[in-house]
C-alpha cells in the first residue's frame, strides 16, 4: 500500500510538472506581459498614382510602434506634384500649371503572421491634406486681384486603406509591395474636378527598425 501511494504521488507530481510546463509555453499574453515583443520602425515609400489622367510619382514616410508583431500605430505623410491637362489659367497662355498636394495623419496597421518571412499587413491612413495649383515658371503668379485667387487651393479629408505584401529581409529591415486606394472629400478649386485626387496607388515601402 505504501509503495502504491508513493508511486501515485510521483505520478501526480510528474503530471503537474508537465501541465505547468505546457501552460507556461502556451501562456496567454496580455498587454503587460513580459513575454510580449514590442518594437518600432521608420519607413520610406515610393509609388505610382494617376492624377487628372496623368502619371504621377508619389513619395512619403511614416513611423510606428509595433505591438507583439501583430499591430502597429503611428503617423505618416505623402506628397506629389503633377502636370495638369489644362495649360491655360488666367492671362498667360504659356503658364504650365501643376497640381501639388501633401497629406498625412494617423495610421493603424494590423499585421498577419508578422513572424513569418513573407506576410501581409493592412495599413489604414486617416488624416487631412492640402492641394494647390502651382505655376511651374512663376511661383508668385497668383495675385489677390485674380478672380480665381480664392479657388487655387483647398484642404481635404483623406482615408487611404492599403494592403502590403511584406518580406522580412533582415532583423532590422523589411520591404513591402503595396496597393492602396486614396479617398478624399470633394475638392473645390478653379477648373479642377472634385474627385481629382481619388484613385489607386502602387509602390514599395522600405522599413527600418526593431520588429
Amino acid at each position: 500500500m505504501k509503495k502504491t501511494v508513493i508511486l501515485f504521488s510521483i505520478l501526480l507530481v510528474a503530471i503537474f510538472a508537465s501541465a505547468q510546463d505546457d501552460y507556461q509555453s502556451n501562456e496567454i499574453q496580455t498587454i503587460f506581459s513580459k513575454n510580449r515583443s514590442n518594437g518600432a520602425y521608420g519607413a520610406l515609400t515610393v509609388g505610382y498614382t494617376n492624377i487628372d489622367g496623368r502619371d504621377a510619382f508619389i513619395s512619403g514616410a511614416r513611423g510606428a510602434f509595433i505591438f507583439d508583431h501583430s499591430f502597429a500605430i503611428g503617423l505618416g505623410g505623402y506628397g506629389f506634384v503633377n502636370n495638369l491637362n489644362n495649360s491655360y489659367y488666367g492671362t498667360n497662355p504659356n503658364n504650365e500649371m501643376s497640381l501639388a498636394s501633401g497629406y498625412g495623419g494617423l495610421f493603424i496597421e494590423p499585421i498577419v503572421a508578422g513572424r513569418s518571412p513573407v506576410h501581409l499587413s493592412f495599413p489604414i491612413l486617416i488624416g487631412m491634406g492640402g492641394v494647390s495649383l502651382v505655376d511651374l515658371y512663376s511661383w508668385d503668379h497668383w495675385e489677390p486681384s485674380d478672380p480665381w485667387y480664392d479657388y487655387n487651393y483647398d484642404v481635404y479629408f483623406v482615408l487611404e486603406p492599403a494592403v502590403e505584401l511584406e518580406f522580412n529581409m533582415a532583423r532590422f529591415f523589411r520591404t513591402a509591395l503595396y496597393a492602396s486606394y486614396r479617398y478624399t472629400s470633394k475638392i473645390d478649386m478653379y477648373q479642377i474636378d472634385e474627385d481629382v485626387l481619388r484613385g489607386f496607388n502602387f509602390g514599395a515601402t522600405f522599413k527600418f527598425g526593431k520588429f
